[in-house]
């Protein structure tokens, strides 16, 4: 390990993952972040279409989202008090990413789609395990979110909102992922594109536009806290951020329910996306000015 690499995990921020349910989060995670990386310098080298049933998006997309969703996960787990099957339950859940990114990888390097594919009965086997691997992460998601709300933690008001709400948003994505596989099965039997609904709805927009916010309003808050924010303005601002996460997810569903691509916007719904933009946008800026203004009042103590 890097000098710089050791230095970077020491920071107090990584302390979770030497909690025991954190632990195989944080390796799996890394593991897949790492992965998803690696596909992209195959990308980069062998080239090839972003876009289509087999390309390497797929791996690259799984593996970072799924590596940051486990790091995420991990990071939650260990706010909580600890309960007698967790250390079983985080490992399973952790193993249940990697398998399932390492079958879309597997997939990928076979050369044939690795989603709403039945041309063979092992496709269809790996596709359908694929669905139960995640059917069983998002049952764990719910109930990580239930106790998120019943049991106490030691986070500060604005951390608490962070997680809370990215926890709800990650269940709400996992919901809508088991909608698109539904809604694709249903109709690629009818011979149509199993990615759209109606004219040109695309179903992962609204499964892809809310999943990582358990990554960014954490992260908010903590920015806003090492920029030396008070917990009311920290809590202000990630309340505000909340809701602009809540209104991009809504844009996304409104424009896939109506048939219409990602941007192919209504007078309405434009507003819509640039009031959640807005409200997404300005908390980073806040804290973002914040942390600047504080690091030049630091350099300037110091001269």
């Amino acid at each position: 390990m890097s000098f710089m690499a050791a230095r970077f995990l020491a920071s107090p921020v990584w302390e979770w993952r030497h909690d025991v349910r954190g632990r195989p989060l944080f390796q799996i995670g890394m593991i897949l972040v790492a992965s998803g990386l690696l596909h992209a310098a195959i990308w980069a080298v062998t080239g090839g279409p972003w876009e289509g049933p087999v390309t390497w998006r797929k791996p690259i997309l799984f593996g970072i989202s799924g590596g940051l969703t486990a790091l995420s996960m991990g990071w939650a787990w260990a706010q909580l008090p600890q309960r007698w099957a967790d250390r079983w339950l985080a490992a399973a859940t952790a193993w249940a990413l990697l398998v399932e990114v390492a079958l879309i990888d597997l997939q990928a390097w076979r050369g044939v789609a690795s989603h709403f594919n039945r041309s063979t009965p092992l496709d269809s086997f790996l596709y359908d395990a694929m669905g139960g691997l995640i059917l069983f992460v998002t049952l764990v998601a719910i109930d990580l979110t239930v106790r998120f709300f019943r049991q106490r933690t030691a986070l500060p008001a604005d951390m608490l909102l962070a997680a809370r709400a990215g926890l709800v948003f990650l269940v709400w994505s996992c919901l809508l992922g088991i909608w698109v596989s539904v809604n694709g099965d249903i109709r690629v039997a009818e011979g149509l594109s199993p990615e759209t609904f109606g004219r040109a709805g695309v179903t992962k927009f609204p499964h892809g536009a809310v999943i990582h916010a358990l990554q960014w309003l954490p992260l908010l808050a903590w920015a806003a806290r090492r920029a030396g924010l008070s917990e009311p303005v920290r809590l202000r601002l990630v309340t505000v951020a909340t809701l602009g996460t809540a209104i991009v997810g809504g844009y996304a569903l409104v424009q896939t329910l109506m048939g219409r691509s990602r941007f192919d916007v209504t007078l309405g719904t434009e507003a819509l996306f640039a009031v959640g933009a807005a409200c997404l946008g300005l908390p980073a800026v806040i804290a973002g000015w914040a942390w600047l203004r504080q690091a030049q009042m630091t350099d300037a103590s110091v001269r």
